[in-house]
């Protein structure tokens, strides 16, 4: 792997939970980082002066991601403050609520694609243009393990947009490749600690998943962090349009 230290990258959804995390190994791997946030604004705030600490450039973002000119401005806010960039990280995603299909109307589903799609394709959109002017840059994309099993019940909108993420992440890895950026994707199961699962997963519903994970727990912000490093420093690498599952082996491929 090659070194981080000064590497500039932008984290979506980077004031809390798994964001949060990814912020932090990146940053202790000597990158400088532009944390975007929707409402965390505490947290990223609290990360960006912890990082300052090290010696390292961090600044926080606001901004809705599902709206084009807020996605656009805030990238360009962020390559403007970092002096370019080199890894982009599209961890903004939400489930809402759970709705079985029947109880899916056509605002709820268009919300929910915006939120884990469109947002991720705005972002990247105007990002790829800093990203291109590098010899070698990296998107690393947050899936989920919905996205590979269908997720449990009520969750069948997020569940189907995951799943896009894993196909948008082989198209953009061709198309973008020749270009010197590499798009890899992970998708991770059960992650406690974020406020993704403390809204969505009950205690019990989260104890009968452990219960069937071969390693015997729960995954951790750190766990998914600590891959997003290795995507985003194998820069120079040969992986590209990869999907890493991580879920303590409920599922492999």
């Amino acid at each position: 792997m090659g070194t981080l230290k000064g590497k500039k990258a932008i984290v979506t959804g980077g004031g809390q939970g798994i964001g949060a995390a990814i912020v932090e190994e990146l940053a202790n791997q000597g990158c400088n980082v532009a944390i975007h946030y929707h409402s965390s604004a505490e947290g990223a705030d609290n990360l960006k002066c912890e990082i300052r600490k090290k010696d390292l450039a961090a600044e926080s973002f606001q901004a809705d991601l599902t709206f084009e000119d807020q996605a656009e401005k805030m990238v360009n806010e962020a390559v403007n403050f970092l002096g370019g960039l080199d890894i982009l990280v599209n961890n903004t995603g939400d489930l809402l609520e759970r709705r079985k299909l029947e109880e899916t109307d056509m605002n709820f589903w268009q919300k929910i694609f915006d939120i884990n799609m469109t947002s991720m394709m705005l972002v990247t959109k105007y990002a790829v243009p800093y990203l291109a002017k590098n010899k070698a840059s990296s998107i690393v994309n947050l899936s989920s393990l919905a996205g590979r099993k269908g997720g449990h019940a009520g969750s069948l909108s997020y569940s189907t947009f995951k799943g896009a993420v894993l196909a948008w992440t082989r198209g953009l890895s061709t198309e973008l490749g020749a270009r010197g950026i590499r798009v890899n994707a992970l998708a991770p199961g059960l992650i406690l600690g974020t406020r993704f699962h403390a809204t969505h997963t009950t205690d019990a519903s989260a104890n009968k998943t452990i219960h069937g994970i071969p390693l015997g727990r729960a995954g951790t912000p750190e766990d998914i962090a600590r891959t997003v490093a290795y995507f985003a420093s194998e820069y120079d690498g040969f992986i590209t349009g990869a999907t890493l599952d991580i879920n303590g082996g409920v599922y492999c491929t």
